[in-house]
């Protein structure tokens, strides 16, 4: 289970990855809201823990954002106030579940987990799209019997472009994602989606990484 937290908070975010962390789940922060948003709209994710009070977007406002546009991952509310109407609101605008500050660990992580069997999910440790298979945890891509190891940024920039189906995803988010808070430019982007085609056309698939000019990336099949 891969689990959103967004949280302005850093010190609760970061005691939140903390603690799904350590129960063999995968965890990322962000910290405002529209990054949030960014985040939740990538499909990347199998829960979201959304904070209700966030700079430049409101929790309320991402989910709701989220339902229109078809992004179906539960969300797990978190505020500060008891109000039962911010929690009405939370849920007309399509979140899951509610928790109110402070919270247990075990409370948590067991709500979670409640999402997880209510969607009948598998926990899955592959990633698949055409004729390819990456390997989340060897981090090989595969088709067909070959399969060729991805370095650590072409593997996170593969999974996110394998994840998103063929739903373009613009350079500035594979940065922000892959690269974080760093000097690293768009080149480094368009370096490494270089490297992944060499990669795709050595073990012969028939994906390709497309490039739409001032948009992104997207992946798509060739046809035979």
């Amino acid at each position: 289970m891969n689990i959103l937290v967004v949280e302005d908070e850093r010190n609760l975010a970061d005691a939140i990855v903390h603690i799904v962390s350590d129960a063999s789940y995968g965890a990322e922060a962000v910290y405002d809201g529209r990054s949030g948003l960014r985040a939740a709209l990538s499909g990347n994710y199998d829960a979201i823990v959304l904070d209700v009070m966030l700079p430049g977007m409101n929790g309320c406002e991402i989910v709701h954002e989220m339902r229109r546009q078809g992004v179906a991952t539960p969300v797990l509310m978190l505020t500060a106030r008891t109000s039962t109407a911010e929690k009405v609101e939370g849920l007309d605008a399509g979140a899951d579940d509610y928790m109110t500050k402070p919270f247990e660990a075990d409370e948590l992580l067991a709500r979670l987990r409640a999402f997880t069997r209510r969607r009948g999910d598998v926990m899955l440790d592959e990633v698949t799209f055409g004729d390819i298979r990456l390997d989340l945890a060897t981090h090989d891509l595969s088709h067909d019997g070959d399969s060729v190891h991805l370095s650590g940024k072409e593997f996170e920039v593969m999974r996110i472009l394998m994840s998103s189906s063929s739903k373009v995803v613009s350079k500035q988010d594979l940065l922000g994602r892959v690269w974080g808070d760093t000097d690293a430019s768009e080149n480094s982007v368009e370096a490494y989606v270089s490297f992944l085609r060499k990669k795709l056309a050595h073990i012969g698939s028939s994906v390709q990484i497309t490039t739409l000019r001032m948009l992104g990336y997207r992946l798509e099949v060739l046809e035979a």
